[in-house]
């Protein structure tokens, strides 16, 4: 996507020249945001300027998790219309878990109709289909996110034989991550994704492979067969499971996975994005680097800690924290990032308030160039305007720093 834009206001003849119709789309963004009341609310004002914007970060992303919690399809759209005010370009549907399973296949439905909360709370093909759409129309990529082989308790509820028995003394107590050694698993996976991506088209496909819960796959009498047969751990299943699962995908498609995917040296094309969320993180964007791939960054934009004040969130530039301790290496490699709202503590009626204004301060920091590392006056100031500005254009974000008001 070129985002780029050069905005001229000038009384006789203002200008806004784009390369695509996405630059056009941040242009007018900032153009509405050019525009003030005058003192006594009579009229509207914008003060001549000439802008030449770009992007500091291609991938501008928010992670939002309708597993946990649902989230309706008006709060998905009303999250696009805030995405888009912040200059956002990528919405990264963290769409089913462990917990529930609200998309409805078309090819596997018993998977929502055992799997979803219950049968209000799901996402069709035409909920899909508009989101999709609605997010494009407003320069946002929605890439769907299928969590493998772990956090995948809710498609055993239809499916239980996709998943492994887990063992203690020698009895079963409940099922675990996806069978890695069982041939129908991936003529499965294979039938899903082909659902999935035909309804989600871009071209970057996110299979997730973290949090693989291994002790259950150690204590199974089968995989532990297998493990000895073949001289490998449970890190060795992981791997056998990724290379066999992400040629599962589409032509062209191209794979983004957590980092435990990485760390457990599955081998990985070089335009696989691997998406950094754990601790001692600067180290980790290192070690990807220097291997030639990727880089999503995620670890300090994590939303469901609700101690966390957006000065944290705005403090943290991925590229800046690898230069200050390695010059060697390339930090162009770092693509961008995501906030993350994970569900756990957030469902229809506060997740807009818990996501807004906080993620605006991630958004900022990787859309702009040549901004202070830490906040100062101007940027709270200049949070707290677009606070209200995008309550009055409907979003309820909660206040930034304290008191104050907002004029709606």
């Amino acid at each position: 996507m070129d985002e780029s834009y050069d905005l001229s206001i000038i009384l006789s003849n203002s200008t806004l020249k784009c390369q695509s119709v996405w630059g056009c789309l941040r242009g007018l963004e900032t153009f509405t945001q050019l525009v003030y009341y005058s003192d006594d609310d009579n009229a509207l004002i914008i003060q001549a300027t000439h802008i030449k914007d770009s992007p500091r970060y291609q991938h501008r992303g928010l992670l939002l998790d309708t597993s946990r919690h649902y989230i309706t399809v008006t709060n998905i759209v009303r999250t696009i219309d805030a995405m888009a005010m912040n200059k956002m370009n990528v919405l990264h549907w963290h769409i089913v878990d462990d917990q529930s399973f609200p998309y409805q296949s078309e090819k596997f439905p018993e998977l929502s109709k055992q799997g979803s909360y219950h049968s209000s709370m799901l996402y069709t093909k035409e909920d899909i289909r508009k989101i999709v759409e609605y997010a494009r129309d407003r320069g946002i990529r929605v890439v769907a996110e299928f969590d493998v082989p772990g956090h995948t308790r809710s498609w055993g509820n239809a499916y239980p034989k996709l998943l492994v028995e887990c063992y203690k003394r020698s009895q079963v107590v409940g099922l675990g991550p996806i069978n890695p050694i069982n041939n129908h698993t991936y003529e499965f996976l294979r039938e899903l994704f082909q659902e999935v991506q035909n309804w989600f088209p871009d071209k970057y496909f996110h299979i997730g492979g973290d949090e693989i819960i291994l002790k259950c796959w150690q204590s199974n009498p089968e995989l532990q067969a297998y493990m000895r047969e073949h001289g490998i751990d449970a890190k060795g299943l992981h791997a056998l499971f990724m290379k066999r699962t992400i040629p599962l995908l589409a032509d062209g498609s191209k794979a983004i996975v957590w980092q435990e995917v990485f760390d457990n040296r599955v081998p990985l094309d070089k335009d696989t994005l691997v998406q950094v969320w754990k601790y001692y993180w600067v180290a980790e964007m290192i070690k990807i680097l220097k291997k030639g791939h990727k880089v999503l960054f995620s670890s300090s934009w994590y939303l469901d800690y609700l101690s966390v004040k957006w000065e944290e969130l705005y403090e943290a530039d991925p590229r800046q924290m690898v230069a200050d301790v390695a010059s060697d290496v390339l930090v162009e490699g770092i693509v961008g990032g995501e906030a993350c709202m994970w569900g756990e503590m957030v469902d229809d009626r506060n997740v807009m308030s818990r996501v807004w204004p906080r993620t605006s301060a991630v958004a900022e920091r990787l859309w702009s160039k040549d901004i202070e590392r830490s906040p100062g006056e101007l940027t709270h100031r200049r949070l707290e305007e677009h606070t209200c500005r995008m309550i009055r254009r409907g979003i309820p974000a909660e206040p930034p720093s304290g008191p104050g008001f907002c004029v709606v």
